[in-house]
This record gives C-alpha cells, sequence and structure tokens, in this order.
C-alpha cells in the first residue's frame, strides 16, 4: 500500500496506493466537511487544482444529509462526483468538542446534536458503520481527543481506552469490508495516536497499535492550542516508534511552516481549515508570505495575488479587484481565493516533494520556514 521511494534525512518522499488511485507523499489533504469546500469550491475545481485527497467528517454528514442516504445514492465519491481518494475523519474530534453535550463510557459517547439536540451514541462500531456507508477510501479510527493540558492520569487512563477502541474499529472494519453490499470493501483503517502532551503516554500508544499493523497512523490530540516548541517535541519524541513502511498523518495542521518542520520530522499527510478558512476572510498565502486582501494598499494593484502563482485567480484577476469584491461582499471574492490558497498547499507540496527527491530539503527548509510566516503587508 504504501511505498518508500526515498528520503532525505528524515524526510520521506512516497506513494499510497489505494483502490481510488495513488497519493504521492508528503500530502496536503483539502477540507470538505459537508463533502463541499466552504466558499463555493467544487469537486471540479479541486481537480483543476491539483488536489490528491479531499477530507470529510463523519459527524457532521451523518447527521445530514445521513450516511445512510449517501450509501442508497451510491457513496460519497458518486455524491460529491469525486474520483480520487477521500478520507474521512472519525467524527471523534467533533464529538469530544462538545464537551458540555456529550458522557464518555467504554462502550462509547453519548452526545447531543448540535443542530437539533436530538441524543446520538457513537462508539468504535457506529463510527465504522457510519464510515462504511460513506465508503470512503481512508476511515479513521473513532479516538478520544483531550484538550491541553489534561492530568496525567486521565490521559493515561483515556489513551488506554483509545486503544481498545482501536482493536474494536479493526475488528468492526474487517466486517464491513467482507458483508456483500458494502460498496468499498478495501477501505483502509488509519489509527490515531494520543496521549496528550506526556512523552512517555506517546511512545508508549504508539508502540502499541503498531503492533497492530494497520494501513496507516496519524498523530492526533496536537494544534489544540499548544506552542509549535510543544507539538514539535512530540513528532521528535512519537515519529522513530511509528512504522516505516507505513504513512503518518499529523491531524489538523496546519500553516506552511508547520507543514515544512513536520515533514523534516518525518510527516506524510497533513490536512487542515486553515488555508479556505483564511481565504474567506480575504487572509492569502503567498511564496513571500501572507497578505490580507481588505488593506487599502490593494485597493489600485493590478498586480496578482503572487506573480510565481500559476492558479485560476492568479491567472485571471487582480488584487485590485479581489478587494473590491470583499468591501461589495461578493461570494466571488471567497471563491477565488480559497482557490489560491488551496493551490498553493498543493504546490507547495510538491516543491516539497522535490526538494526531498534532490536532497536539498535542508535548503528548502531554511529558505521558507521563517519567509513563509512573515507578513508582506
Amino acid at each position: 500500500m504504501y511505498k518508500l521511494i526515498h528520503k532525505n534525512k528524515n524526510a520521506r518522499l512516497g506513494e499510497f496506493h489505494t483502490v481510488h488511485g495513488v497519493v504521492k507523499t508528503p500530502v496536503f489533504m483539502n477540507v470538505g466537511t459537508l463533502a463541499a469546500i466552504k466558499g463555493a469550491v467544487s469537486s471540479k475545481d479541486l481537480e483543476e487544482i491539483n488536489c490528491q485527497v479531499e477530507l470529510s467528517n463523519t459527524y457532521h454528514l451523518h447527521l445530514r444529509p445521513g450516511d445512510k442516504t449517501i450509501k442508497e445514492l451510491g457513496g460519497l465519491h458518486k455524491f460529491m462526483n469525486w474520483n480520487k481518494p477521500i478520507l474521512t475523519d472519525s467524527g471523534g474530534f467533533q464529538v469530544f468538542s462538545l464537551a458540555g453535550l456529550r458522557k464518555i463510557k467504554e462502550e462509547g459517547v453519548s452526545f447531543q446534536s448540535h443542530i437539533d439536540g436530538h441524543r446520538i451514541f457513537m462508539g468504535p462500531e457506529e463510527s465504522m458503520q457510519i464510515q462504511s456507508n460513506l465508503a470512503s477510501t481512508i476511515a479513521m479510527a473513532f479516538d478520544e481527543c483531550v484538550e491541553n493540558p489534561a492530568p496525567y492520569e486521565y490521559v493515561k487512563q483515556s489513551c488506554e481506552r483509545t486503544y481498545r477502541w482501536l482493536v474494536r474499529c479493526k475488528d468492526e472494519m474487517q466486517r464491513l469490508n467482507s458483508l456483500p453490499d458494502t460498496i468499498n470493501k478495501d477501505q483502509l483503517l488509519f489509527g490515531i495516536n494520543q496521549g496528550g502532551i506526556f512523552d512517555d503516554l506517546r511512545v508508549w500508544h504508539m508502540r502499541e497499535i503498531a503492533k497492530l499493523d494497520l494501513p496507516g497512523y496519524a498523530i492526533g490530540g496536537l494544534a489544540v492550542g499548544e506552542s509549535h516548541e510543544t507539538m514539535y517535541h512530540i513528532l521528535d519524541m512519537v515519529l522513530p516508534h511509528a512504522p516505516e513502511d507505513k504513512p503518518r498523518y499529523l491531524m489538523g495542521v496546519g500553516t506552511p511552516s508547520n507543514i515544512i518542520e513536520a515533514v523534516y520530522r518525518g510527516v506524510d499527510f497533513f490536512d487542515c481549515v486553515m488555508p479556505s478558512r483564511n481565504a474567506r476572510h480575504g487572509f492569502i498565502f503567498t511564496r513571500h508570505g501572507t497578505l490580507n486582501m481588505m488593506n487599502e494598499r490593494h485597493a489600485k494593484d493590478l498586480r496578482p495575488i503572487d506573480s510565481e502563482c500559476n492558479c485560476p485567480t492568479c491567472r485571471n484577476y487582480s488584487r485590485a479587484y479581489i478587494r473590491h469584491l470583499f468591501k461589495a461582499g461578493e461570494m466571488l471574492a471567497m471563491r477565488l481565493c480559497v482557490i489560491h490558497n488551496l493551490y498553493f498547499y498543493n504546490e507547495l507540496m510538491e516543491r516539497i516533494r522535490e526538494a526531498i527527491s534532490e536532497d536539498r530539503f535542508d535548503k528548502f527548509r531554511e529558505e521558507n520556514v521563517e519567509k513563509l510566516a512573515k507578513r508582506c503587508d
């Protein structure tokens, strides 16, 4: 499934083979929570901006339109007209963000819908069943994402329970993939490493879940308020214990600089709402740093957002026009900026892969980590 092609120190160039196509890694997955990228970006747009993997959310699609409805309609790929790989988040993060509305027990979690308040129960089996109905390429295990910081003893108990849940997820997926009416009988399961900010728990948990020989492994529970330095430290501790022959996925990360630093440590998969969310508010990523399209300085600027960018937005529209659209409240402003930011992220991953293949990733990191994080206006 995963083929490690080349290493430049810890940075890894690889290919992940799935039933829906080959993913070149490192890769950034574009987040379409409800089977759509917020900002009026379609699956056809995703093809044009070189998206390799689309990510959707189990919890949200279970609520609407309903995973059983999507199964009746032929699965998520057919529903949203997307032929490449799809990863579905298990819903765990969303469930545990409903802190005042949920109750955790060994069987799973009971909680209230954020839409209408009705009671829902979700455990490992239910999460796998929903994701099987969606027929995604990669399904994520149901886990508990604890807040940082949290007491050591609670995090330890949570890690142990998350491990037991992962075993149940694996067993249930094997059962579901064997059923005659399952749409994607080749659905893959990724386990999730937890352990808060405690080195010993992180390492113990990764060693234990690695024994289950899953198709991939994620590092969860980071990018939730801890410092970048803490996140990098956890990666330094955990990744040496992750299987070399399986992809590593850092969930919910992040800025371009975060991605480069994580690739440097050996991460292969990324996702984050940041590029699309920021774009909808006029906050733009470029090769020279970030821009705020609301600034007055862009009012008469006929240059594209980024003169080195070949995205549909930069090929056709000026900064002045895009700023005008924002000020006028036109939806097109969000669409054009989301397309640019997602193109930028996908192209960044191409540049990272090229740098690894040519054994110059250290230089790439040195030249870009600080530059991409700075404000240009």
